[in-house]
């Protein structure tokens, strides 16, 4: 092997981290595995192991007929590591995958420290060499002066809080309770209105101000939030409050020519249109909570959620300008960002960017063309995301609205699923095998 090939850094031993170092060790790869641990923590973690479960132990469901159960069970099928530990070390919680959380970390950590290939250095760093191959993956909470290292290099800042509203499935939107149109009849109907009269609004507005919201870390409260308001507190402010923001009326008329007395619109996510935004409704509310209160409003009664909205401390990039589908810097092609900071959501998908990044970064040390996954695979589909323009960006999880939709129509949700999944597997195994 040569010089160049044992000189793999990976800057954060998270989920991410530690899945591309044993990724990188099966293929021979040397790596140098650092993290401030146990000396510097971030606010979220306690523990001196590395791959540290923070907010759950719970992985999501291993259903087929589920996003999250289909995504792991791709990393089955691709060799994951990590998947393979929390296999070993899972928990009865019925078709979840959940784990002992300390004997998850602490057995990530033995092989990292029994792993010939792999060298644990304990250091914080506040830039990086990119003449060396490096996968940065320090989550959600990485620290400032590294923080401002990337938002230099990469020339599109960073974003330091996710303040991202529901995306619905808009196979599930209620048309005979919606209409297609912009306001005033402006631009070429890229959206779909929810409207409500005052009877529903009420209904609506007096669900919204008494939900039970998340509770917040220390580290995540900040006037930031001011500029980004979560649609339950602009609601507090008054009732009519949110009749002059998201859900203003003006523009939009009924049959009668009468202005509607609360409209909600939705925006595509996808050109399939398989998948809608909330417009203005990022959120604090649990996510028990937003199906109970965004299904108040009558067109998205029978709303499926494809990712539920959040407002909390995550440092992200704006993906499509500054990484590939590969996890590979525009800019610097010897530096990969796997991992919450490249802006997958979850910990499953960060494991999953763990993975991607370090074969994409083996295939470009061997100068030859880096995998690339079918866009119909849950994983494939994900790593395209990350690279797909946007005026927006907001981190993503796994889920179905990603997937082309199937060829024939399926009325039955779960059938619909249960195809999806069959189809991503059967993909990924004609790609891989």
């Amino acid at each position: 092997m040569s010089d160049e090939r044992i000189k793999v850094n990976i800057i954060g031993a998270g989920l991410a981290g530690c899945e591309a170092a044993f990724r990188l060790s099966k293929r021979g790869y040397k790596v140098r595995l650092y993290d401030g641990k146990p000396y510097v923590k971030t606010p979220a973690h306690s523990s001196n192991d590395y791959g540290e479960l923070v907010c759950s132990n719970s992985l999501k469901s291993d259903a087929l007929n589920t996003a999250s159960g289909l995504l792991k069970e791709e990393l089955r099928l691709l060799g994951c590591e990590l998947i393979s530990i929390a296999d070993s070390v899972r928990v009865p919680a019925g078709s979840a995958l959940a784990v002992d959380r300390e004997k998850f970390s602490a057995l990530i950590t033995k092989k990292l420290e029994e792993d010939e290939n792999i060298e644990i250095i304990s250091k914080v760093f506040d830039d990086w060499d990119t003449d060396e191959y490096t996968i940065i993956a320090t989550g959600p909470l990485t620290l400032d002066a590294l923080a401002d290292s990337i938002a230099k290099k990469l020339g599109d800042g960073l974003h330091f809080y996710d303040a991202a509203a529901p995306i619905i499935d808009g196979s599930t939107i209620d048309y005979s309770c919606a209409f297609t149109a912009d306001r005033y009849g402006k631009g070429d109907g890229d959206y779909v209105n929810c409207p409500m009269n005052r009877d529903e609004y009420e209904i609506f507005y007096n669900a919204l101000v008494s939900a039970e919201c998340a509770v917040l870390h220390e580290f995540e409260k900040s006037d930031v939030f001011e500029g980004c308001m979560p649609v339950e507190v602009m609601a507090k402010r008054g009732k009519e409050t949110l009749l002059f923001g998201p859900l203003r009326p003006v523009g939009f008329f009924d049959e009668n020519g009468k202005r509607h007395y609360a409209v909600v619109q939705l925006r595509r996510e996808n050109t399939e249109g398989s998948a809608y935004n909330i417009v203005g409704f990022q959120t604090n509310l649990k996510f028990p909570e937003q199906q109970r209160v965004f299904r108040c409003i009558p067109a998205l009664k029978n709303a499926e959620f494809l990712r539920y909205g959040v407002m909390h401390r995550n440092t992200f990039i704006n993906a499509p300008k500054c990484i590939n589908k590969h996890f590979q810097c525009l800019n610097y092609p010897k530096t990969f960002i796997a991992g919450q900071l490249s802006g997958v959501e979850g910990y499953v998908e960060s494991i999953m960017s763990g993975l991607i990044a370090a074969d994409a970064l083996i295939a470009c040390v061997e100068n030859r063309p880096m995998p690339v996954l079918p866009t119909d695979t849950i994983c494939g589909a994900l790593c395209a995301y990350l690279e797909t323009p946007s005026d927006d960006f907001q981190p993503m999880n796994a889920n179905f609205g990603l997937l082309p939709p199937p060829e024939k129509r399926i009325k039955d949700k779960s059938e619909k699923k249960t195809y999806l999944s069959q189809k991503s597997l059967e993909s990924l195994k004609k790609a891989i095998f």
